[in-house]
């Protein structure tokens, strides 16, 4: 099935049946192929909007996968039961049916998945947008408490099953700029995490580095991200020995920003970089 120039297929075999979606045009590319993990709360739609085009125009092989319980893939009527093992498992299904080992590109979640993949299996490269901490969710969550208690009370009504404003949900991902009617688009698409991986992320299932074969890698940073402090970034990728980069005057969700353009082209720069 195609939508524009997004292909979407299942990828049955494994545990759950698989969402994968590819810029179709792209897929014979000469370039490493990217895979794009997405982060909680959404599925592999969020590199749909961007992404997945603008790197298949520069010559990559463009993928990215709903993992269990998100978007399209199965298993949303059992979401609580599934953890970042399971997701690092659907990581490696998608990644055993491309034609290459692709670089992997997680956001916040996907980031700590992309992480969890890494203790059994290898990659090219990873870059790790906006990630969740070594440390886990937990610091993080008591900074955005101390600083902006109000959204903090809104947002955690996601973890046991409620919805957010669409205001909240602009103060918690983007740097404000974004207009109502993609707001409204985006909002419609969110949906629930699993609360066992919300509770892996806050420490009981954290990736351990010494596990990891970790390749050359890149932490980016957003400037505005309200959810995952700069510092707690820098950190990160300090603790897996990557690159670092940060993003002026943007919010959490890099790739769904007004300014995703300079996310893309952050992430380019390194590609090229390492002649991938």
């Amino acid at each position: 099935m195609s939508d524009g120039g997004v292909e979407r297929r299942v990828l049955a075999g494994g545990a759950e049946g698989l969402e994968l979606l590819s810029w179709g045009e792209s897929e014979g590319a000469a370039r490493t192929p990217l895979l794009f993990v997405h982060g909680a709360y959404v599925g592999a739609w969020c590199w749909a909007e961007h992404f997945l085009g603008w790197f298949g125009a520069q010559g990559f092989p463009a993928f990215a996968v709903s993992l269990r319980g998100h978007g399209k893939s199965s298993g949303r009527e059992r979401l609580h039961a599934f953890g970042l093992d399971d997701y690092a498992e659907d990581l490696a299904s998608a990644i055993a049916a491309l034609p290459r080992p692709p670089v992997l590109v997680g956001h916040s979640m996907g980031a700590m998945v992309v992480q969890k993949y890494l203790e059994r299996g290898s990659a090219p490269a990873a870059a790790f947008l906006c990630p969740v901490p070594p440390t886990g969710l937990l610091p993080a969550s008591f900074a955005l408490a101390f600083a902006k208690p109000a959204l903090f009370a809104e947002l955690n009504t996601m973890a046991t099953g409620g919805r957010p404003s669409p205001a909240a949900l602009r103060d918690a991902l983007f740097s404000g700029t974004l207009d109502e009617a993609t707001l409204a688009r985006h909002y419609a698409r969110m949906q629930g995490e699993s609360r066992r991986a919300l509770m892996d992320m806050s420490g009981w299932g954290l990736p351990m580095r010494w596990r990891m074969d970790l390749p050359e890698s890149l932490v980016v940073a957003a400037e505005r991200d309200v959810l995952i402090p700069l510092a707690q970034v820098k950190l990160g990728a300090h603790h897996l020995g990557a690159e670092f980069r940060m993003l002026p005057g943007m919010g959490h969700a890099v790739m769904l920003e007004e300014g995703w353009p300079d996310a893309a082209a952050v992430l380019l720069d390194w590609l090229s970089g390492l002649g991938l």
